[in-house]
């Protein structure tokens, strides 16, 4: 889905709407977050974490996701090479990027009455690696 594009919601087969999905696709590169740096330094993470957030929060303003009320969160980790992976250890990286779609205005915050997840998840390799966030509306 490209940046300007609205999502699709195709009927299923018993002809209700299937519930509306986008994706976030973080720059390939972005320095990240991951709870096993022990030694990072604060002011690294701070940084790292400004950026991160900043940059979803751009993203997630350039495909005009609408407010809602309710969603899932899947956060795909496409990493640089095959090495074995605990996609859980990003999480400092994806709240990061949730709390910048939060100040995008997607939900109105992120603890649990109003969002699922991160769901985190290995996805397939990609050069330089990135994280992939797939946001699902849920509705009640």
């Amino acid at each position: 889905m490209t940046p300007r594009q609205s999502p699709v919601t195709a009927p299923s087969p018993g002809g209700v709407a299937a519930p509306r999905a986008w994706r976030i696709e973080m720059p390939a590169g972005a320095e990240l977050l991951n709870s096993n740096d022990r030694d990072g330094h604060w002011g690294r993470r701070k940084r790292v974490t400004g950026e991160l957030r900043q940059a979803a929060g751009w993203l997630a303003k350039a495909q005009r996701i609408p407010r809602l009320e309710r969603a899932h969160i899947l956060a795909i980790l496409q990493p640089p090479d095959n090495r074995k992976r605990d996609p859980g250890n990003w999480y400092p990286s994806y709240k990061a990027c949730i709390d910048g779609m939060v100040d995008a205005g997607i939900l109105p915050d992120d603890y649990a009455k109003y969002l699922d997840g991160p769901d985190p998840r290995l996805g397939d390799v990609f050069p330089r690696g990135r994280i992939v966030f797939i946001i699902t509306e849920v509705t009640q």
